[in-house]
Formats: structure tokens, C-alpha cells, sequence
């Protein structure tokens, strides 16, 4: 197979080639997530968090026709004032790709990349799933078939709750993905700590995490992981609140034949302008949160898969 050339950023490039730990982070964020200059301080705040916590950043997007691993701050800036950008999943890439288009990569695209990348973690906010009525308008997002089939570690805050959260749920058993709760029983409603439904497995450490990750592969399973994070306590919003806010929105996409990828936009915006911005400041907590967390993820994972290497050499075993 053919695997498209990727432009990686220096830093990135040095850290894959020394087996040092890479998080992947997605462009629709900054392209369809938050208005400016929101969109382009959270992406560097993200950027700075996973560096703290010990790894190396990989926003990934598609910029003239070019799909980029790792951004420079210019290239972030570009792209959080750019008004002809799409928003690309999996299936829209090679449309993007000759036509010489700019895109923000969503969920499944992230995914795809990152595994032709050779990353492992990626975090986001929230990912895709099954929408309200999906049983009449099979709405069921992209995310949750490319976890199916890719095998990279999503780590996001659940599914938004504007969803069906117990038909994704069910989804994702039946395209065979492992869903972990982090430190929670519960699966979590990014803007809430728990959807009121539970997770099917519970870790509570990123090194745990990091030797499920291997394990997964180790059998061959082909599909990804997905690390439900809760939201920060100080940082939820009341699922009464939320909930009821999140209802007026969809009934007025609903009115307004607003359908398809237009969807989730509209809502995130209308959202937080119903709830006079506290949808936006809950947003940037728990992206952050998620980005802490995968940075801690590919800390360990590293350092297991080094640990790893290092038995396996034949140093090592005539030592024995």
C-alpha cells in the first residue's frame, strides 16, 4: 500500500525517531470548536500541558493539500483565523488532499493519521457517537467505526451529551472497542462526571493504562481504546443545567433543519451562548484535563515498551 507522505515538525520527527512519548491532538478544535481567539489560546494551552507532563504534541491538519504532524505557532495561528477551512473526517481527506485544501482533522481523521504517523495517544475533548433519532436519521458518527478499525487510544471526557450515550455505547461493544473509565465507575458526559451510565472497565493509574494499551495490541485485536476521563469536579457543569440547555438547542437545529457534520457545530455554539459561556470554559478544563492525562499515558507507555525492548535484546538474554 501506498501511504501518503506526511510533513512532520521537527520536534515530532526527533521524538518518534528516539521512541520518546508523542500525543496526537485534533485541528477541528481550533477550526470548528471555538471561536477565535478562544480556539487558538486553548490549542497552545493544550500544547503546553502535554510538554509539562512530559511528552511531545502532535496537532495534526491538513494545510494546503499537505497533511502536518505537528504544528508551528504560525501554523496554529493561521488556522484559528482561516475562514476557507473544512472540517475533514477519515473519508474526506483525499478530496482534501488534491484539491489542495486546508481542513481541521476531527476524531476520525486524527485517528488515522496519528496511526500512519506511528502514534499511539491521542486526546481530544469529546468524541462522536450515536445522535438523538438515530433510528430515523442514521446519524452515527465516523469516530466510532474508525475506532473499530484503527488501532490508536483515544482520550477524551465520553461522548458529548447532545448524543444518545446508551446507543453509542452499545456501538462501541459491537465494533468490539474497550471502553475505560479513568478513576470512575461511571461513564462520564463531557460536561458532567457521569452520563448515568457505567463504564465497562475501571483503571486508575496512566501506567495501567499504558500496559492495557500493549496488552490489546499484543492480541491482535485491530481496534482502538477509548479512555473515558471525567471532567474535573470544580469544573462540571449540573447535568440539571446542562441538560436542559442542551435541549433547546437541538430542538432549534431541529427547527432549523440543520443536519449532517453541521450539527455538532451548531449546537457547541448555540450551547454556550445559552449557557453564557460556561459550556465554553468547561470545554477548554476538560481538553486540557485530557491532554494532561494522554501525556502521562505516553510517559509510561514508553518507558514500558523501552523496558520492553531492552529484555527482548540479545544483550540482555545471554546475561540470563
Amino acid at each position: 500500500m501506498t501511504r501518503p507522505a506526511l510533513k512532520f515538525s521537527d520536534d515530532v520527527a526527533a521524538a518518534l525517531e528516539a521512541g520518546a512519548p508523542v500525543v496526537a491532538l485534533e485541528s477541528t478544535i481550533i477550526t470548528h470548536g471555538m471561536p477565535y481567539p478562544a480556539n487558538l489560546e486553548t490549542a497552545r494551552a493544550v500544547e503546553a500541558v502535554i510538554r509539562e507532563n512530559g511528552a511531545v504534541p502532535a496537532t495534526i491538519a491538513v494545510i494546503d493539500g499537505a497533511i502536518h504532524v505537528g504544528l508551528m505557532d504560525a501554523e496554529l495561528e493561521a488556522l484559528a483565523q482561516a475562514s476557507e477551512v473544512v472540517k475533514a473526517s477519515g473519508r474526506d481527506l483525499a478530496a482534501v488532499m488534491v484539491r489542495k485544501g486546508s481542513a481541521g482533522t476531527t476524531v476520525s481523521a486524527t485517528m488515522r493519521i496519528a496511526e500512519l504517523a506511528g502514534i499511539k495517544i491521542f486526546a481530544t475533548g469529546g468524541v462522536g457517537g450515536v445522535h438523538r433519532g438515530a433510528e430515523s436519521s442514521f446519524d452515527i458518527s465516523a469516530d466510532l467505526t474508525e475506532l473499530g478499525h484503527t488501532g490508536t487510544t483515544v482520550v477524551c471526557a465520553g461522548v458529548k451529551s447532545i448524543l444518545d450515550i446508551p446507543k453509542t455505547l452499545e456501538f462501541l461493544e459491537t465494533q468490539r472497542v474497550p471502553i475505560i473509565a479513568y478513576g470512575s465507575d461511571d461513564f462520564p458526559a463531557f460536561f458532567t462526571r457521569s452520563s448515568g451510565e457505567k463504564a465497562d472497565h475501571r483503571l486508575d493509574t496512566p501506567e495501567e493504562i499504558a500496559a492495557a494499551m500493549i496488552a490489546h495490541e499484543s492480541l491482535g485485536s485491530g481496534t482502538g481504546i477509548l479512555i473515558a476521563n471525567p471532567i474535573p469536579e470544580a469544573d462540571a457543569l449540573s447535568p440539571e443545567f446542562i441538560d436542559g440547555t442542551i435541549s433547546d438547542a437541538v430542538a432549534e437545529a431541529e427547527s432549523r433543519s440543520i443536519q449532517r457534520k453541521d450539527v455538532t457545530p451548531f449546537l457547541l455554539a448555540r450551547i454556550n451562548e445559552l449557557s453564557d459561556g460556561k459550556s465554553l470554559t468547561a470545554n477548554i478544563a476538560l481538553v486540557k484535563n485530557n491532554a494532561a492525562l494522554a501525556a502521562r499515558m505516553a510517559v509510561a507507555h514508553a518507558a514500558l515498551t523501552a523496558s520492553s525492548k531492552t529484555s527482548q535484546s540479545p544483550a540482555s538474554r545471554s546475561a540470563k
